[in-house]
């Protein structure tokens, strides 16, 4: 674990995996973006839809606000609703007088682009394979008075005690905690989310992961008031569309609440049956950062850049690692898929290695 002054400038912060499946890549089988398949659930198109009646007035974020506090457990003033977790990014970027921000990597990058575009130097710490990726708090400098860590991260698919994140708070310091993946673990165990005895904390969930809804952009910041106050200014009017509310505000409901737990637990299910197929191509080199806790799985493989495009050509679209601090040409993160396509993606990347079956 080390820290890097001054970010430099050979990652491309900018590139997600929806980069794979664009344009020559529309026809592959996505295991490059992280969103739940066969979503949104046919319930929630429906609320959505019935929100379409309202366009002709301006957006009321007042009950889907309300809603998630009630979900959390906390007052409406703890809450912001945002157009998906990169907005967060942004807001606190720009709105936040913050001397040194730190961001924890391999994690990921918009954080580290919203706060470099806002005129920020920001300082890494990055965590290493040989340690399993996990946090050191020791790692972060003291002075930093800007923290921002994924929990469980992306890409590394680590969960990260609640405890341990929480000795990175202190007096004078913003801790930023990504819980943008956290309703993918089943009980939402080590969420810091509704939590209000850690200073300066600030928690960021997006809705679009689990329920399908990256087109729709909706999300939402847990934090003291005060903080909120201060994002809240720097929104635009209205940030927030009709439709998104309606999805906040379901995405919350006990019913809904009760589906996601029951999709995390399939997502175990299917991620440790990807995890065992992987593991039979270690004689070709091939490590699974373990354990993987979330919808997606980082991979280490000699070439894997060739071997990504070998599987471009076979059908499948594979996140690229190298534009994650951190990491580089040798890594691939893969995202959860159900049995049937597991086993074809695994039947693939045996072509792609060149490995018999």
């Amino acid at each position: 674990m080390r820290t890097e002054n001054r970010a430099p400038g050979r990652h491309d912060l900018r590139h997600h995996g929806d980069a794979e499946v664009r344009d020559d890549g529309s026809a592959l089988v996505d295991l490059a973006v992280n969103v739940r398949a066969d979503t949104p659930p046919a319930w929630l198109r429906e609320r959505i839809t019935a929100s379409l009646t309202g366009l002709a007035a301006y957006p009321d974020g007042r009950a889907a606000r309300a809603a998630v506090a009630a979900r959390h457990g906390l007052p409406v003033e703890r809450v912001l609703l945002t157009a998906g977790a990169a907005e967060a990014f942004v807001l606190l970027a720009r709105a936040l007088k913050v001397r040194r921000p730190v961001v924890v990597h391999p994690q990921f990058t918009e954080p580290e682009a919203a706060l470099l575009d806002a005129g920020h130097t920001v300082d890494r710490v990055l965590l290493r394979e040989e340690d399993g990726f996990r946090i050191d708090p020791a790692a972060v400098p003291e002075d930093a008075d800007l923290v921002v860590v994924g929990n469980p991260t992306n890409p590394t698919s680590v969960l990260h005690p609640a405890s341990t994140l929480a000795e990175l708070a202190r007096p004078g310091r913003v801790l930023v905690v990504d819980e943008a993946f956290m309703d993918a673990v089943s009980g939402e165990r080590e969420a810091l989310a509704g939590r209000t005895d850690v200073p300066g904390l600030v928690v960021l969930r997006s809705l679009t992961k689990t329920w399908g809804l990256a087109g729709l952009r909706i999300g939402y910041v847990l934090s003291a008031p005060e903080v909120i106050a201060e994002l809240e200014r720097a929104q635009p009017l209205w940030p927030v569309s009709t439709p998104a509310l309606a999805a906040a505000a379901a995405c919350v409901e006990p019913r809904a609440l009760a589906e996601a737990e029951e999709a995390a637990r399939r997502i175990a299910e299917d991620r440790a049956r990807l995890v065992a197929g992987l593991a039979s191509f270690a004689g070709a080199g091939v490590r699974v950062v373990s354990p993987a806790e979330g919808p997606f799985v980082l991979v280490r493989m000699p070439g894997a850049s060739d071997v990504r495009q070998r599987l471009r050509t076979l059908g499948y679209a594979v996140r690229r690692g190298d534009t994650f601090p951190g990491l580089d040409e040798e890594w691939l993160r893969l995202a959860v898929r159900d049995r049937e396509t597991t086993a074809g993606f695994l039947a693939a990347l045996s072509t792609a290695l060149d490995v018999p079956t």
